[in-house]
This record gives C-alpha cells, sequence and structure tokens, in this order.
C-alpha cells in the first residue's frame, strides 16, 4: 500500500501501471493466488463505466451537449456574471452523467468564443467585424490529458492578433484592459470547478463515487444503503450550495463586490452584452431543430436516469421487486450497459440511408478511459488484499484511541487530510489509497463506515488548487487566460466552501437518509466491543 502510495502520487512511472503491482506482488509474496487477485480488477464498477461512456459518446457525436450548453446560457440571460453562471451550471449539469473532462471540453469552446466576442466589441479594441474562425464545428472533441494545450488550441483560434506568449493557450489582447481580464479569469476558472461540483452529484458523475460504490459492494456485500436516489438526494443540495457560492465567490474575487444585478432586472445592454448574446444566438441558431438522433440519445438519457432512480429508491418498492427471485441480480450497471448495448443497435438513419449505428466501437473507444478502468482496479485488488493479509483488522485497533475524539471532529479531520492529497495525486488513486484506511477507522471507533466514508469520498473530488490536481484544471489552464496562482487563491475559497458544505450535509439530512446514527448490521463488530453498543 505505501509502495502504491508513493509511486501514485510522484507518478514515476504511470498510473495505470502502478495499479498492477498487487498482481505481481500478491501471489509472490503469499498474499493471494494470482487468479483471486485478477477477480478483483474486473468488477461491477467497469460495466457501469463502459455504459455511462456508450451514453456519453452519442451525447458527444450528435452533440446534444451544446443544444443543453447553449440553452441553459439563453435562459440566463448574458450579462457577465449571468452568462457565468448560465455557463457554470451548464457544465456541472453536463458532468453529473458524462466525464468531468468531457464536460470541461465540451463547453470550453462555446466560452472561448464568447469571450473573444466580448473582447472584440470594445471600441478600442480588434476590428468588430466577424470573425470566421470562431463559428465552432459540431465535431467530436478528442483531447489527450497529456499534452491539452496542443488540441485546446485546435479548437477555438484567438481572435484578434496576439503577442509572442510561452507557455501554452491564448493571451488576450494587448488592447484588453484589468476588467476584461478578470472576467476571463472568473468564466475559465468557474467552468473547471464546476464540472467537479456537478460530478459529486451522481454516483456515475466521477471515478472516486464509482470506486466508493463498489468498495462497499465488495468490502461489505450485505450494505444495501446506498442507491442512485438517495445519494442523489444528498448530494444535489450540495452540490447547488457549492455552485452558488463558488459563482459568488469568483465573481467576488475577480470581478467585483457590487451584487447589485442580482435584484436588477431589465435595462439597457452594454455593446459587450451585445456582442455575447448576439455569438450564443447564432451558436443556437446554427444547431437548427433537433434532429432524430438527439432525439434518440435525450430519451435514451432521461430512461437510464429513470431506471436508476426507480430501480431500489428505498422509501418504496422499485422495479427490482418484480424479480423476487432474483433480489440484488440487478444494479445500475445492468442499466447503464443494457442501453449502451442499444445504442449500438439502434439505427441513426431512416430506411432510405444505409444502416448505421447510433455509435460504433471507433468512436467508444476513442472516449473509454482504459487507464481509469485499469486504476480502480487496482486499487480494488488493493482493498481486497488488505483484507486478505489481515492489515485491514490491524490498522483498526490502531486507530482505536481516535474514538475518544467527538465523531464530527474526526471526520473533519479525514476530509482535511483527503482534501490536501487529492491536490498531488488523482482523484481516483486517492479513493483507493484512502477508502482501505477509513473503514477499518470507523470500525475502530464503532461509527457507521458511511458516516466517514461519505464525506471523505466527496471532499476527493476537491481537488482545485492546482492545474495539476485534476484533467478539467488542465484543460481551462492551457487556454491560457490564467495563472497558477488564480486557481489557487480561488481554489482555496472553494475547498473551504466544498468542506463546509459536506460537513453540514452529512450532520444533518444524511443522518435519517443512511441511519448514520446507528452502527449497522452488516459492519462487523470488533472484539471488545458489544454489538449493541449505539
Amino acid at each position: 500500500m505505501l509502495l502504491m502510495a508513493v509511486y501514485w502520487v510522484t507518478e514515476v512511472i504511470p498510473l495505470s501501471m502502478t495499479a498492477m503491482l498487487p498482481a505481481i506482488l500478491f501471489p509472490i509474496l503469499g498474499i493471494m493466488k494470482s487468479s483471486n487477485v485478477a477477480r478483483a480488477y474486473f468488477n461491477n464498477f467497469h460495466f457501469l463505466l463502459v455504459g455511462v461512456i456508450c451514453l456519453g459518446t452519442s451525447i458527444e457525436k450528435w452533440g446534444l451537449h451544446r443544444r443543453i450548453a447553449l440553452r441553459l446560457v439563453t435562459i440566463v440571460g448574458v450579462n457577465p456574471a449571468w452568462l457565468m453562471l448560465g455557463f457554470m451550471s451548464g457544465c456541472s449539469f453536463l458532468s453529473m452523467w458524462v466525464q468531468n473532462t468531457s464536460a470541461v471540453t465540451m463547453v470550453m469552446p462555446i466560452v472561448e468564443a464568447v469571450l473573444q466576442q466580448i473582447l472584440k466589441a470594445k471600441k478600442s479594441g480588434c476590428s468588430g467585424k466577424d470573425n470566421p474562425n470562431l463559428q465552432l464545428e459540431g465535431r467530436l472533441i478528442t483531447l489527450h490529458i497529456g499534452q491539452p494545450s496542443l488540441e485546446c488550441r485546435k479548437i477555438i483560434p484567438p481572435a484578434c492578433p496576439q503577442p509572442k506568449q510561452k507557455g501554452p493557450g491564448f493571451p488576450l489582447p494587448t488592447s484588453s484592459n484589468h476588467k476584461d481580464r478578470m472576467l476571463c479569469k472568473a468564466m475559465c476558472i468557474g467552468i473547471a470547478y464546476s464540472s467537479s461540483i456537478g460530478g459529486i452529484t451522481t454516483l456515475p458523475g466521477t471515478s472516486p463515487n464509482l470506486i466508493f460504490s463498489e468498495y462497499l459492494n465488495q468490502i461489505y456485500p450485505d450494505c444495501n444503503d446506498i442507491n442512485f436516489g438517495n445519494w442523489l438526494l444528498l448530494c444535489l443540495p450540495i452540490s447547488v450550495m457549492m455552485l452558488l457560492l463558488t459563482w459568488i465567490w469568483l465573481y467576488w474575487l475577480f470581478i467585483g463586490s457590487d451584487f447589485k444585478f442580482l435584484w436588477q432586472c431589465g435595462g439597457k445592454m452594454s455593446e459587450k452584452e451585445k456582442a455575447a448574446k448576439k455569438v450564443i444566438e447564432e451558436e443556437y441558431n446554427s444547431l437548427g431543430a433537433m434532429r432524430p438522433q438527439e432525439i434518440i440519445t435525450g430519451v435514451v438519457f432521461v430512461l437510464m436516469v429513470l431506471l436508476w432512480l426507480t430501480r431500489s429508491p428505498g422509501f418504496m418498492p422499485g422495479w427490482a421487486s418484480l424479480f423476487p427471485n432474483h433480489s440484488g441480480y440487478m444494479t445500475d450497471s445492468t442499466v447503464a450497459l443494457m442501453l449502451g448495448f442499444l445504442l449500438f443497435i439502434i439505427p441513426a438513419y431512416g430506411p432510405s440511408r444505409k444502416y448505421e449505428a447510433m455509435i460504433s466501437w471507433e468512436e467508444f473507444q476513442a472516449l473509454m478511459p482504459w487507464k481509469v478502468a485499469l486504476l480502480v482496479g487496482g486499487g480494488f485488488a488493493l482493498a481486497e488484499g488488505t483484507k486478505e493479509s489481515g492489515l485491514s483488522l490491524w490498522v483498526a485497533e490502531l486507530l482505536t484511541p481516535l474514538g475518544n475524539l467527538p465523531v464530527l471532529a474526526t471526520i473533519t479531520i479525514a476530509s482535511i487530510i483527503v482534501t490536501t492529497m487529492t491536490e498531488l495525486t488523482s482523484n481516483a488513486a486517492t479513493s483507493n489509497i484512502f477508502l482501505p484506511i477509513l473503514a477499518p477507522l470507523a470500525e475502530a471507533i464503532h461509527v457507521n463506515p458511511l458516516y466517514v466514508l461519505i464525506p471523505t469520498t466527496l471532499c476527493t473530488s476537491f481537488s482545485f488548487l492546482l492545474p495539476v490536481s485534476n484533467p478539467p484544471n488542465a484543460v481551462v489552464f492551457s487556454y491560457g487566460h490564467i495563472s497558477i496562482l488564480d486557481m489557487v487563491k480561488a481554489g482555496l475559497g472553494v475547498n473551504v466552501i466544498g468542506l463546509l458544505a459536506v460537513m453540514l450535509a452529512v450532520g444533518t439530512w444524511g443522518v435519517p437518509l443512511f441511519s448514520l446514527n446507528t452502527y449497522p448490521d452488516w459492519a462487523p463488530v470488533l472484539p471488545g466491543f458489544n454489538s449493541t453498543m449505539p
């Protein structure tokens, strides 16, 4: 575990290859048989990931993401503050259902086009003529995280002649003033942060959530407390609070402390607002009417969400109860995989054209994060090894003195440690490192494991400080509008917002939702504790 943690933090070798160490070392050291280790690498998580990526591929291929994002922006208006909230809301909504990186790469080209039009609207800036290079193409954007700047440069060329500058992305026009630069900083950082905020809302929204869900199934097979519905009930208010407070924080930090726009309606639009409105309307009108392919994708999307919500909602019998003889056989991954499978069969066009499915294997494979699949598999193998070797029980005994602290203090300390760690290593790696430690901690202090694991899992996604903290940050940083110092200043405030929101949620409506005040029957009772203790 220590060796893998060091390798994951320092990235001396690729993350996915570090995840292969259990397959090498566990059999050699006599901890687990090779066949047993191999089984831990591929499980329910991977089927869910495949199904979700199938849907994400169809959304990107047929441009449904652009329609959703532009529609949300047109609803909120073109005042800089409301425009910022509109883009953040759109990116956050998309990241609930697709990978955070994909959500950012979908939204950032539109944001860049709007920003360049706002900058061109200045009388002292560049020519007011339309730049044909700003017309967005409805094509699939493939992003290589290793070199985000090279890919992002191809998406939107700069609207004005640029001075030579070292580093990636788009420097602002030399004529732009301080307020313009601050607006660009706020908009870009808001997109990066909103993708991470939206990702925590649903179980398939981000890797740590999926890892947590599968870890519970693996270590506590009798635990049925976590499903798509109650996770959404817990995390949707957290996301909404974080999104609104982050929006206000970024506006205050970069744009100003004048919040009169919150209660002012109507009024004459400035030249910049007219320019922004024009480019957004042109982009939305260029999409035309919804195509059949977009409708099919939307129907599959809605159907997947409804089936997830109604499978086993907890407060009432779900459709899974229709199969009483096969209780627990069907999971969210069954739904995702079935609908993802259908996208390879449903024809994209009518009978008048040659048959072509909604998505192809090549398109799916271009978006499938195989590196993440291997990385997560290594984490599951590591967790299984800690259980088989007795390490988890030994750690639990060492952590027993922490039971003298108030439970909320213990959870807060653990969440702060995880939030700090996730800035330096990938979110998935952080989850894989801490879950096998925190679950025994909860058992040692005789606290419901969910009370510790849920907040720390959510805090794993709060990697806001550095461009290298997660891929969405790197993508946005590559556009050249922000510096590392900008991200650090903004990220510190958002980390505090996120930590407080999570502690509030888990300590209030999370308690009755998951019965966090009682020690569950599905968790082991360690020696020294009476099973009837509160």
